[in-house]
């Protein structure tokens, strides 16, 4: 970031980056009372409530509909599936490590470029690749557990719940190329209002199928709707600044902030350890993460659909 412009959005800039980096707390505070799939159902529901209104003052509903079909899409791999994948994730990963691993969907990102989209990777990028896959490595192995859970230590971790959110991240990637390709032309807001609605209809009956037998507590529901409201609906407003004042490739430099707030937010109000093999794996993806995305010819993730976490 340069200029006068540019620093005056330096507060915005660390806000997002600290918002979307606690959502992984919520996560974690929320998912043991409602599941994984009725928590992000109404994740999805109450971010699409809070920006549609937004979205209506500003003119924008001629644009959702123009969305069309293309929203059933974008709702589903950008934010249905890869919520729910997460929301499993969170029964056992920390906080920290949830939001360590969602670096890794540049690299998804760049991958599906190669094979999709038919992108060359350069040689900085497959650098980064092999280096943000090696942070994974150093990251899981030997990483204390989610504290409250019955995992002591990821070793003793399914395995599933690390390739659950891999798989998250690779879903985020394919909707970064899915965006570049089918929705370039479409507003970031009518983008964001249009896959909210559309995850929450994809997330509907898996919710309510999956809706706990007792009712959650005060804290659960107070950190659903902060998720709702603050991670997924207002972040994006923050986020849509950004990328006026910046443009799309320094906007989406914020992911490289987010797992130091998410293992900062884990330690401070779910006591979970930050070991020396958490900062190393976490330094050595975002650095694989910053090569990866500065090294091709344009950014590999898309910043219309936004890293929202």
């Amino acid at each position: 970031m340069s200029g006068a412009g540019s620093r005056t959005l330096w507060p915005e800039f660390v806000a997002l980056a600290a918002i979307w980096g606690a959502s992984f707390l919520f996560m974690r505070i929320a998912v043991p009372e409602f599941g994984a799939a009725a928590m992000m159902w109404l994740r999805c529901t109450i971010g699409a409530l809070t920006l549609t209104p937004l979205l209506l003052v500003a003119g924008g509903l001629r644009g959702l509909r123009e969305l069309g079909g293309r929203a059933i899409v974008i709702g589903l791999v950008n934010s249905a599936l890869p919520f729910l994948l997460l929301g499993f994730s969170a029964r056992v990963l920390p906080a920290g490590v949830l939001a360590v691993l969602n670096a890794t969907a540049p690299f998804w990102a760049a991958i599906v470029a190669v094979l999709w989209l038919r992108d060359r990777l350069s040689a900085g990028q497959v650098a980064g690749l092999a280096l943000g896959f090696a942070g994974v490595v150093v990251l899981v192995s030997g990483m204390p557990g989610a504290p409250g859970t019955a995992v002591a230590s990821l070793r003793d971790a399914p395995l599933a719940a690390v390739v659950l959110a891999l798989l998250a991240t690779l879903s985020y990637g394919i909707a970064a190329n899915y965006t570049r390709r089918r929705l370039a032309d479409v507003d970031p807001r009518v983008n964001a209002v249009g896959s909210q609605w559309a995850a929450a209809a994809w997330l509907l009956a898996p919710g309510v199928l999956t809706w706990p037998e007792r009712w959650p507590g005060p804290a659960a529901w107070f950190a659903l709707v902060v998720l709702g409201v603050l991670c997924t609906g207002l972040a994006y407003l923050l986020f849509f600044r950004l990328i006026r004042g910046l443009g799309p490739a320094r906007a989406i430099t914020v992911t490289y902030l987010i797992p130091a707030f998410g293992m900062l937010w884990g330690w401070l109000f779910l006591a979970e350890r930050i070991t020396p093999g958490m900062l190393a794996g976490a330094a050595i993806i975002v650095a694989g993460t910053v090569l990866t995305a500065r090294s091709g010819r344009r950014p590999v993730v898309a910043a219309e659909s936004g890293p929202d976490r």
